[in-house]
């Protein structure tokens, strides 16, 4: 009897930020959409948004390495998002860090960069509004 092949399918995929204080690490991707619940012995919080996750842990990280990747805009994550000029009007409504303001892209999208409290870059992109939206 031959048994069928199944293909595997990848059905998520977080990051995890080391934070320095969880809860304003909470608060913070909250006003971008996240819903976090309280977190497990203090120390670790999962925000779902939109079917993904963000996995935030309370921890040590290392201060040089946060700030050689600032300088060098290397991401720590990246998100497609639809409506990428409303999602980008209301990061800088909600006070997000922006650090490069939302651009054209050489391949057709328009992309912005973030830096959490933590200094985490994150970058969002997405394809522009048709004309006439």
């Amino acid at each position: 009897m031959n048994t069928p092949v199944t293909k595997p399918t990848v059905t998520s995929f977080a990051p995890q930020f080391l934070v320095d204080d969880l809860a304003r690490s909470i608060a913070y991707y909250a006003t971008l959409g996240f819903l976090f619940g309280a977190p497990w012995d203090g120390f670790y919080a999962i925000g779902p948004v939109n079917g993904l996750e963000l996995y935030l842990k309370e921890a040590p990280k290392h201060d040089a390495d946060r700030q050689f990747r600032r300088e060098h805009e290397h991401l720590d994550a990246a998100a497609g998002v639809d409506g990428i000029e409303a999602f980008y009007a209301q990061c800088a409504a909600n006070g997000a860090r922006i650090i490069k303001p939302l651009t054209a892209t050489a391949w057709g999208t328009k992309d912005f960069y973030l830096e959490d409290p933590d200094g985490y870059v994150v970058c969002f992109g997405g394809l522009p509004a048709a004309d006439g939206d």
